[in-house]
């Protein structure tokens, strides 16, 4: 299996009450394959996966997989502070159909080298479908180390690693790590994301990518192509949504809110956030709309908006 190309983390669209907006969510998924997307990653950092009960990530995860129905791939994050609800999700995502999952080091109390060691091999030994190993450091409070990210490759249902770090450094020793191997490197942070496929990755898991789907699907096709100048171009405009639309307001969680009050602003699902976290109050709201309308007035951006 290869997984590879813009793979949107799919946020997760809730009702005021937090229960699952199904109607959204499948409006959602039609925006981005609509899109061009190759995939979907749900549950993760954007996703909120962390902050969800159990029992609403076992309903997303049956719900997206009917509705995608096998267009494209589906994976799902089992990341967790404990092993056995990782390995619970990893099961109920193969039951439901998903195509892979992904999981982060165990997060709260800081794991060092060897039980990340441990972790990684009993994780991998035992998740019951193909995996790909997902750095998050700023939300684990631990990078996974190279020599662990080399136990992870050399396992036979590896498929990768989805680097969120932000450290091109990083990404590129990971890549050198890969060598000839078929395994696939994607990248968090939208930010680097010609940079990364400049430097050997495989595409991106990127947030703004459940609103603007378009914009990082041409830039994956335009490097994939070997049009640099044109790929460098649309990275800029990508810079602007990041730079204009998740930073506004000065909340932890301002890319979420970000990008779930500007899918309401475009008809695609409502801005609430999983307690203890919400949405943008409607004087933030109209920001998000008045950046849109900006960027959609952006002569790089015509026709992929």
């Amino acid at each position: 299996m290869k997984i590879n190309g813009i793979i949107p983390p799919l946020v997760t669209p809730l009702k005021a009450d937090e229960s699952l907006d199904l109607e959204s969510t499948g409006k959602l998924i039609e925006h981005v394959i609509a899109g061009g997307v190759h995939g979907l990653f749900i549950l993760g950092t954007t996703g909120e996966g962390p902050n969800l009960s159990y029992e609403l990530r076992r309903q997303y995860i049956d719900f997206v997989t009917e509705k995608v129905n096998g267009r494209i791939p589906v994976v799902v994050s089992i990341s967790d502070t404990a092993y056995a609800e990782s390995l619970s999700l990893a099961e109920h995502s193969k039951k439901a159909g998903a195509d892979a999952v992904a999981f982060t080091p165990p997060y709260y109390f800081i794991p060092g080298a060897p039980e990340l060691h441990d972790f990684v091999n009993r994780m991998a030994d035992n998740v019951s479908l193909p995996f790909f190993l997902y750095n998050m450091p700023a939300l684990t409070k631990v990078s996974i180390p190279l020599d662990v990210v080399e136990l992870g490759f050399t396992k036979e249902n590896c498929l990768g690693l989805k680097d969120s770090s932000g450290d091109l450094f990083y990404y590129k020793k990971v890549k050198r790590l890969i060598g000839d191997r078929d395994l696939t490197l994607l990248i968090g942070p939208e930010e680097l994301l010609a940079e990364s496929i400049l430097a050997g990755g495989n595409g991106g898991i990127n947030g703004g990518a459940n609103v603007f789907p378009k914009v990082y699907v041409k830039i994956f096709e335009l490097m994939q192509a070997g049009k640099l100048n044109e790929a460098e171009t649309l990275q800029r405009e990508v810079m602007e949504i990041s730079c204009r639309l998740f930073t506004i307001g000065k909340h932890g969680s301002s890319i979420i809110k970000g990008i779930k009050g500007a899918l309401e602003v475009r008809g695609l699902c409502q801005r609430y956030l999983a307690s203890p976290f919400s949405g943008f109050n409607d004087a933030d709201l109209a920001k998000v709309a008045e950046v849109i309308k900006e960027l959609e007035a952006r002569p790089a951006l015509k026709g992929l908006l």
